[in-house]
């Protein structure tokens, strides 16, 4: 086929099995590979050191996957509408709200990327979506998806950002698209309300001062501090995205697999707290919330519950022996920040 029939064939099928945005992009060098290691040199990664693991393969594609001349990439939608499946009062991010996002990427990809293969030999590669060293945004952005807005997420004119990205590196030369424009102008709100100042500056994230890692990536002792910026947030945030400008009026996600799982969660606070490793293998072992383990969800909860005064103390009480050092002792400070409000309430 030529690259303009195979282009336009993938194009097509990957609409059909759901995704709602695809382009392709040129494969090269990442023309601002020197941005991400200025990011990782101020140790905006924070204890994520994967990221700077492999650093020619992430800035060069062709590295990574020997041969590849073209990237398509994909996006799928899974902004929801309503409350999430969590108890009431405590926060998840939208994205854990259903089945794990790498399965239903990759399901969809390895699809594609077959019925590519079958059309012209030459489409032959892999699959990605965010479990590799492959920088989703900056080739989405290539590949005309979006632009990279001040929030540091891709952002689609007509779909907002809460979208899962995935890529195919293949063998084929493919007809590129435009690069994305940024849109963003002067708008800041995402820096004004970010809760704890991890957005450094316009495009720049500082991951020690981010909730969602904190939540999710970082799982031992946060500081006193760390715990109280977390305010109500179990698993990540949401906060940079829900106030874009964008998204105000996006659509919600069609794909069934990322509904919210309420059977899936405990029905109150005190049923994460003192949650078992056998109880969150059982309500988490096929969702994104899997990534922050047993002990970084409930260490969450108790700082939750120690934030809001939602749940019990006796609860926490019980958990302040847990056989996790980092569990028990969330427990315990926040039992003492539950003392200090009620006290303060009663002067």
């Amino acid at each position: 086929m030529t690259p303009e029939a195979l282009t336009a064939a993938v194009k097509s099928h990957a609409l059909e099995l759901g995704f709602d945005v695809v382009g392709v992009a040129a494969a090269d060098r990442v023309k601002d590979a020197s941005l991400l290691a200025e990011w990782l040199h101020r140790g905006h990664h924070a204890t994520m050191t994967w990221m700077a693991n492999h650093f020619e393969k992430r800035v060069d594609p062709r590295q990574l996957v020997p041969g590849c001349r073209s990237i398509v990439c994909v996006g799928l939608l899974y902004r929801q509408a309503g409350h999430g499946p969590q108890p009431d009062g405590v926060a998840v991010a939208t994205y854990a709200w259903g089945e794990d996002y790498h399965r239903v990427l990759k399901d969809k990809l390895h699809a594609l990327l077959a019925h590519g293969k079958a059309l012209d030999a030459r489409f032959d590669g892999r699959a990605f979506t965010d479990s590799a060293p492959v920088m989703d945004k900056y080739w989405a952005e290539r590949a005309g998806l979006g632009w990279r807005g001040k929030n540091t997420n891709l952002i689609n004119v007509n779909l907002g950002s809460f979208l899962f990205l995935g890529e195919l590196l293949v063998a084929a030369e493919l007809v590129p698209d435009p690069i994305g424009v940024d849109h963003c102008g002067t708008c800041t709100r995402c820096l004004e309300a970010c809760p704890t100042g991890a957005l450094a500056e316009p495009y720049v994230l500082d991951s020690t001062r981010c909730i969602a890692y904190q939540t999710i990536e970082h799982r031992d002792e946060l500081s006193v501090e760390e715990e109280e910026g977390i305010g109500n947030w179990l698993f990540g945030c949401d906060v940079c995205q829900d106030v874009c400008p964008w998204n105000h009026d996006a659509p919600t996600s069609g794909e069934p697999r990322f509904e919210p799982r309420h059977q899936a969660w405990p029905t109150d606070l005190d049923g994460v707290v003192g949650m078992t490793d056998d109880d969150f293998v059982a309500r988490f072992g096929d969702s994104a919330i899997e990534r922050a383990r047993r002990r970084g969800l409930t260490r969450n909860a108790a700082i939750v519950a120690g934030n809001t005064g939602l749940g019990s103390v006796s609860a926490l009480e019980l958990v302040t022996v847990d056989g996790d050092p980092v569990v028990a002792g969330a427990a315990t400070r926040a039992l003492e920040r539950r003392r200090h409000a009620e006290a303060d309430r009663a002067c």
